[in-house]
This record gives C-alpha cells, structure tokens and sequence, in this order.
C-alpha cells in the first residue's frame, strides 16, 4: 500500500490541473486506501479503442494530465513515424460531455507545442464527422474526445489512423509505448490558448467538410425514395446529432420531423437518461411517448456522439424496437437492391458476432461478405484492404451494437447516414403499400427468422478476470456435447490458426460453437468490461402459413437455455 502513496503523491506532483491535485490530496488524507488503490492502479490502458473511463483524479481515470500524456505519447509516435513533423494535420473533435472542451484545448495544445499542424473542430461535432475529415483532409491522424454512449460521469479519447479507420494493432502498441515514456504531464509543452492561435499550425475544420459530407451522401442515396409525409419522431440523447440530422432531413425532403425537446439540445450533464444508449432498456421511452402522441411513422434515435442508431416502428400491437441485427440485415437488403448492374462488385461486412443471416442476405444480391473480428476498426480496415486490391467496394458495414455505415463515407460506424438511409427506406415500404416490418418478414420468409440472444456474466476484480480466463480454457480444452439437448458438431478456437485467416480474422480470445440445428455459439471475454459474453444465433425457416411471432419467441427460449447450458458448463 505503501507504494500506491507514493505514486499518488509524484502524480499530483506532475498534474498540471489543481482541481485533481486537490481531489487526490483529499483521497489520501481520507485513509480510503481500496478507492486510492484503484484510482492508482497503474495507468488507464491505450488499445484500439484509445481511452475511456470515469473522469476523476488519478492515474487510472481520465483527467487533464491523462489526456494530456496520451497526447504527448501521440504526439511522439507520429513524429517518428514521418521522421519529424508531416506536412498532414491531425484533426481533433469533441463531444458535449462536461469535460470534452477541456480535454480538446489540452490535445490540440500538446500536438502544437510538438510542432504538429492541428484542425479542430470548433463545436461538439458528431464522431463519424471527424472520421470522415481524416479522410477528406488527407490527416496523418485524428482524435476524438467521447465516451460515446457511456454514463455521464465518463469520457474517453479515441484515436483515428491516416486512412481514416480507427487504430490496429500494431499502432496501437506503438502509441502505447509512446505514452509509456512520457513524463510527468506537466512538464510536457503545451500551447497557451491553442484553439485562439488561428493561422497555418492551428485551425478550425472548413465548413466545407460538413457541406462535403452531405453532398456525398445526397450522391450515394440518389436515386432515393423520399415521402415528404413520413412522420418522424428523432432523439439525439442530449447529445450532439439534432444539428446535423435536421439539415440531413430537410435537405432530403422530409418535412415532418419531431424532435424530443427535453432531449433536443447537447447536455452533459444527460438529465432524463443515466445510460444514454439507444440498446438499453426505457433509453427511448420519451421518443416513443412523442410517437405514440404524434401518430408517427417512424422513431429514430441517435446516442451522444451520433455514432450508433436505435430504430423503433409501429407494429400491430404497439411499437417495436428494432435490434442492430435486424436494421444491419434490412439496411443490406435495401442497399443491395438499389445497386446498378455491371461495376465493382459490392461487398459488406459485419463482425463475426452479428447476425449470420446478413450473409444470405448478401449472397443473394451477388454481393461479396466478409466476417470480421469485433469492433468497427475490424470492418473498415477489411473494407479497406479489400477495396485496395481492387477485389470490392464497400457498400454496408454493420455490428449488432447498432453500429452501421454507409458506402464508405466515413470509415467508421455512422449514425447519421444510417438514419436517413432507415428514412428512406420506410418511404419505400409506403410507396409500395407495406411496413417496415413487413419488409423484415418478407426477409424471413425467403432467408429464415434468425434469432440473436447474448447472455453477459459479469465476473469484477481480479479474481473474476482470473475466473473467466479459467472458464475459456476448459471451455477449449472440454466442450460440450450437446447445449438444449441439441448435438453439438464442431468448434474453432479462434486463439489458434490465425496465419491461415484474413488479418481482420486474426487471433482473438474467442470460441465457436456449431449446433446439429444450424444455431451458433460464440464465447469472448468483453474487451473494455469484466464480462463474459456469449452470443447465441438461432434459426428456424418460415412457411406461408408460419406466425413469424411465435417462431421467435420459441427461437429466443431455445437460443436462452443454449447460453444457460453452456454457462453451466463451464463454470459460471
């Protein structure tokens, strides 16, 4: 205990902010030893998803002297990667999380002070909007400052290479490296007033990268559908997407357009949601309160940084939220069909824990499928090495976490383009006299009703991670021959094999299982939680006279004792 002290008194010594000075002061005076113990438990870990965590004082938590280091560390790798300052800038973005102007003043002061040309964005700017400048503006890198859909109380930094795709091993290694080098973050340059420094090092984003964004898009969506009646009630969850999303709308015709007003404006502070995630339960009760009371047609829901969208329609008995899985396989379906003949084949990915039913989808239109490992880095960076060999154009990326992006305008998940693209294709099914949900079973009929359960068990401390490292080895080492009374008839271990996949199939702590019924199982330990999750995909064909209801429902009972089973087997 007596070193968790001493680290904590040399990190107030090297925090340039005396509020967290102050905050840690206090800790240590306080005798709370478990909370000082994991406020300094080593440093907030870098990866492929950069930094996230609650913004407190200390070394493990996000603060000005976190960002600031991480900045440095940036900093640092880029230079040596281009053998001193490139002619490219580093474009930097911010959510409306309370902390994010800060930590967005310390990132682009830390990157000047090293001599590196910075374009920032003046606002709270939606995360694929910073993605998509990296691209246009042919950046060396970009940052974003988001905790995306986190609880208040987070904020994150999140890191984008020159292509425009988030980082992947081995950058992410490398920036790590670089960040482990760096001193204490006050005695590391930093420019006074960097966003007031306007001139050729320091500038604000043009105007005409948003204007950019939007012609792009009105180029991929031509020939569109739009009904000019389609009633739609839209939340941005307090966060940054309303701005953007109404010109989006207007711009493409649609006139009958209900924003939540308590939800409306960006607010750090997410007064009506704790969890302001579109997945989570009650997270769009007051969008569907609007729809109910304004007789809508379709709900559409952005979380803060406008990277992921939740979707919900009305349906006989009410309205029905829509699963990443579910708007993924519709938004394939849509995209494929509208595609001309002749040209680059069209190609669409999705990550290995996503529905499996996408691929049928897209085989039927012709179109080339590639399965990734987790994570949108994962999707993009294939997209990109499989458009670089000539062999297929994006068309649709998509994961089951309601993340999804459109043609390849910004490589990264994108909740804007998502939304006017479910618009546009609610417009279709009114033009041709059928629901949303009609459509979706039209999919099941000819593809069959997939099914997608995931079962989290959570395991904290080090004591759990040892816990769920135990149960994926005895899960390799001894599975299962049958889960629901259902014979189980083949198994990948994903650790294993990796020089005979695609680097985007690389080796990952993942395992599959092959059931007799078609259903698959997947088992990895969560990346940035102390879970366990199991995925469960269950499928049933649909005949002319099947209730898809009902099938569902026996599906989801049957891919649930799956998960239970196996969670019994192996421990937890």
């Amino acid at each position: 205990m007596s070193d968790v002290v001493e680290r904590a008194r040399a990190w107030i010594l090297g925090d340039p902010d005396h509020r967290t000075r102050g905050e840690l002061s206090a800790l240590l005076g306080s005798g709370d030893r478990a909370e000082l113990a994991d406020r300094m438990d080593g440093t907030l870990a870098f990866g492929t998803a950069g930094l996230r965590g609650v913004v407190e004082a200390g070394s493990n938590r996000m603060n000005r002297a976190t960002v600031i280091r991480t900045t440095r560390g940036l900093a640092d790798f880029l230079l040596a990667r281009h053998r001193g300052a490139p002619a490219a800038p580093v474009v930097v973005g911010r959510d409306a999380r309370l902390s994010s102007s800060v930590f967005m003043r310390d990132t682009v002061g830390v990157l000047s002070a090293a001599g590196l040309r910075v374009r920032f964005w003046e606002e709270e700017v939606p995360t694929p909007l910073v993605a998509y400048a990296v691209r246009v503006l042919g950046a060396c890198a970009g940052v974003m400052i988001t905790a995306s859909h986190n609880p208040p109380r987070d904020n994150g930094y999140k890191v984008y290479d020159a292509n425009g795709a988030q980082i992947i091993p081995p950058v992410d290694a490398a920036i790590a490296a670089a960040i482990d080098r760096v001193g204490a973050a006050a005695d590391v340059p930093l420019t006074d007033a960097p966003l007031r420094e306007a001139g050729e090092r320091v500038a604000p984003v043009s105007p005409e990268v948003w204007y950019g964004y939007r012609e792009e898009l009105a180029r991929l969506r031509s020939p569109a559908t739009v009904d000019p009646g389609l009633r739609i009630v839209y939340t941005p969850m307090h966060g940054v997407g309303w701005r953007y999303m109404s010109e989006l709308l207007t711009e493409a015709g649609y006139r009958d357009v209900h924003p939540v007003d308590e939800q409306a404006g960006p607010d750090g502070h997410f007064p009506t949601l704790p969890f302001p995630n579109p997945e989570e339960p009650g997270a769009m009760d007051l969008a569907l309160d609007l729809a109910r009371r304004v007789e809508a047609d379709l709900v559409l829901a952005n979380d803060p940084d406008a990277d992921r969208l939740g979707v919900a329609v009305p349906g006989a008995g009410g309205w029905v939220s829509l699963t990443g899985n579910q708007v993924g396989v519709l938004l394939t379906d849509y995209i494929l069909s509208r595609r001309p003949d002749g040209g680059t084949r069209p190609l669409v990915t999705s990550t290995i824990v996503s529905s499996p039913m996408a691929r049928h989808v897209a085989a039927a239109r012709d179109a080339r499928f590639e399965t990734t490992l987790t994570g949108f880095k994962w999707i993009m960076n294939a997209a990109l090495d499989i458009e670089a060999a000539g062999e297929a154009a994006l068309v649709f990326g998509f994961e089951e976490a309601l993340g999804h992006a459109v043609g390849g305008l910004a490589y990264d998940k994108d909740g804007l383009s998502a939304a006017l693209y479910m618009a546009d294709l609610a417009s279709e099914c009114r033009k041709e006299g059928e629901t949303v949900l009609d459509r979706l079973q039209a999919l099941y009929r000819r593809f069959g009703l997939w099914v997608s359960v995931q079962r989290s068990i959570r395991r904290p401390g080090s004591a759990g991670a040892s816990e769920i490292a135990d149960a994926m080895r005895r899960l390799a080492a001894d599975p299962p021959g049958r889960l629901a009374g259902v014979a189980v008839l083949g198994m990948t271990d994903y650790r294993e094999g990796a020089d005979r996949r695609p680097r985007w199939l690389g080796a990952a702590s993942l395992i599959e299982l092959r059931l007799q019924d078609r259903t698959r199982v997947l088992v990895r330990p969560s990346g940035t939680e102390p879970k366990l999750k199991i995925y469960v995909d269950s499928t049933r064909p649909v005949a002319g006279t099947d209730e898809p209801s009902v099938i569902q429902r026996d599906l989801e009972v049957h891919a649930g004792a799956v998960a239970s089973d196996l969670a019994e087997h192996i421990g937890l």
